[in-house]
């Protein structure tokens, strides 16, 4: 059994209150890049669903930019190594690694010609270098700042310069090469947190915490002048230059950006993006005819000069690590929810990501359930939550109505034909009608995970004390019955859709296969074939197949009428464990993971 990857879609920058983030935009002018964790995201811009991604860093990746060229990309991490790789094959082979400082790396940037870069950051002796691309052999000090170094640019033409912006509120100016400091600019009375040269190297702009943009001489490095007075009410995280040099655009944590005439020093546009606090604006990008901004929230906005209070589109999904993933019956849609509690509606045919409205659980969503007209959810608020379209085709809102639990839910099941949940919280089962608790059964273990078969009506619920424990469901009530017993504490519990078989999974690494009959082995194997332990497992809509995701990174398919024959589908997300997995049809396999991508899987049938 082969398989291949079909498409992901990608998780967003992650982002830190009062941090700015860095976008990397392609020369070439068809990608943008951003990190997310370990993980370098690279976007298609003219159709976003396409993507690509890069975790060969170890640690958090703070910042990626592609070199002048277009054939490499340079990305810089938490520990102070930057990897210089490929960009032109799937692999991305990496073509050299260096650490020019001892500690997180803010910034990069190359020289026009490819030959040096130079990062920035904070380090421990020093707060940035430049070094040659190829060798990594210095050419030039970066000192004079007594602060850790936010920001850097390099002037794109001859002769070159590099400016710097720092937290000790200065720039610094430095001619070379070798480069040599020259000297430091002292107009902003906050962190100075944005440096960039404009595309021909004639002029420069700084940005800081101040809410000001100044302008200066590219070649002499003298003030022309302050752009607006202030630009901003608050901070400005941000700059980016048009392509011919005329403009500039600003974006701020007062949740505006703005455009800026740099021959007038006057706005022309502004960008109103909200109200709430997750709308500050911590990052932009001006790519050809594409303006780009990241909310604090992480969604992506493409801006509308013609109409700037609705921008273009708005790219939404996560930017933390996913919890899990329902399927809408009618398998057009996919829930995935992260552990801040975010959901994420994502149509399947189109790849675009839309978050769920309303009050919803504030924080980590532990289990879904999707029914034809509702999204259920339960979180470690401690209620059971329902999410409604409010017209048909729509992305569902949450209501106001929450069913209050008791204790930390671990799992649910849903039944659609009678609207009934089955919801196990550390202390009991509950049972849920329509959005009323009609009934509890208190337990003696802690459970784990839900699954119900709606034609029996028999519950299986897994449970840490390493057995599955089977009820039968009556209306409201549940008889207990079997206990089955595992080797590790039962992780998921899953019937499959004929009916005829129930698999449980544990943290000892195996999948056991009961008949329901009698609930006995179906076969004399337990597939074992995982590293580590088994989170989540699917079955695919004919009942032939089963797939498991591990803490491992893989994704193993099974057969159930070939026991012995399985395909692994190693590193599905690389260096992050599989949190959730679905079946789109027999052949499709949707899986979520904590580094935040949702990955759609082709695994045609034998």
């Amino acid at each position: 059994m082969s398989y291949s990857h079909k498409y992901t879609w990608a998780a967003l920058p992650r982002t830190q209150r009062g941090t700015p983030l860095v976008l990397g935009g392609d020369p070439k002018g068809r990608n943008f890049l951003y990190t997310n964790g370990n993980s370098v995201i690279i976007r298609d811009i003219e159709n976003p669903a396409i993507s690509d991604t890069y975790t060969e860093h170890s640690c958090q990746v703070n910042v990626a930019k592609y070199s002048p060229s277009g054939f490499y990309i340079s990305s810089g991490d938490a520990s102070g190594k930057i990897r210089i790789w490929d960009t032109v094959n799937k692999e991305h082979i990496l073509k050299n690694e260096f650490q020019p400082i001892g500690g997180p790396i803010k910034d990069i940037a190359w020289s026009a010609d490819n030959q040096r870069m130079v990062a920035v950051g904070e380090g421990r002796e020093r707060f940035g270098h430049v070094f040659m691309s190829e060798t990594g052999t210095s050419v030039g000090e970066i000192s004079g700042q007594s602060k850790p170094i936010n920001s850097v640019d390099f002037k794109p033409s001859r002769p070159f310069r590099i400016v710097t912006a720092s937290e000790d509120n200065t720039l610094a100016v430095f001619e070379g090469p070798p480069f040599k400091f020259k000297c430091t600019k002292q107009e902003h009375t906050r962190f100075a947190q944005a440096v960039r040269y404009s595309p021909d190297g004639s002029l420069f702009a700084s940005a800081g915490f101040d809410g000001k943009i100044f302008l200066f001489d590219g070649a002499t490095s003298e003030l022309k002048g302050e752009i607006g007075s202030p630009a901003h009410k608050g901070g400005v995280y941000g700059i980016a230059w048009s392509p011919d040099g005329k403009q500039l655009l600003s974006c701020s944590g007062d949740k505006t950006c703005a455009i800026w005439d740099v021959e007038t020093m006057q706005r022309t546009v502004t960008f109103n993006m909200g109200n709430a606090v997750e709308n500050q604006q911590v990052s932009c990008l001006w790519q050809g005819k594409h303006l780009l901004s990241v909310s604090l929230s992480g969604v992506i906005n493409y801006l509308d000069i013609e109409n700037p209070d609705k921008p273009l589109q708005i790219l939404m999904g996560h930017n933390k690590p996913i919890t899990c993933l329902a399927l809408h019956p009618d398998r057009h849609t996919v829930y995935t929810a992260s552990h801040d509690g975010c959901v994420t509606a994502w149509n399947v045919a189109t790849g675009s990501g839309r978050h769920v409205a309303g009050a919803g659980h504030g924080n980590q969503v532990q289990a879904m359930a999707a029914a034809a007209g509702a999204l259920l959810s339960c979180g470690i608020d401690d209620t059971l939550r329902r999410a409604a379209p409010p017209a048909e085709g729509e992305v569902p809102a949450y209501t106001d109505v929450s069913i209050p639990l008791g204790s930390q839910p671990r799992g649910m099941d849903h039944i659609i034909e009678d609207d009934t949940t089955i919801v196990a919280t550390v202390k009991e089962l509950a049972v849920v009608i329509g959005t009323s608790k009609q009934s509890s059964l208190p337990l003696s273990y802690e459970p784990t995970c839900v699954s119900i078969d709606t034609k029996s009506r028999h519950v299986a619920v897994g449970g840490a004390d390493n057995k599955v424990h089977m009820y039968t469901l009556d209306v409201r009530t549940l008889t207990p019955g079997v206990t089955l017993d595992h080797l590790g504490p039962v992780t998921d519990v899953a019937f499959s859709p004929d009916s005829k078989y129930l698999v449980a999974s544990d943290a000892n690494r195996k999948l056991i296969l009961y008949s329901t009959d009698e609930y006995k082995l179906a076969h004399n194997k337990e597939w074992g074939f995982h590293t580590a332990r088994v989170n989540c497992v699917a079955w695919s809509p004919d009942s032939t197949r089963i797939a498991s995701g591990s803490l491992d990174t893989c994704i193993i398919i099974w057969s159930v009428d070939t026991p012995n024959k399985h395909t692994i589908i190693k590193n599905a997300h690389p260096q992050s464990q599989i949190t959730g997995l679905a079946w789109l049809d027999d052949e499709t396999v949707v899986s979520v993971g904590q580094d935040a991508n949702t990955r759609v899987w082709t695994v045609p049938k034998p």
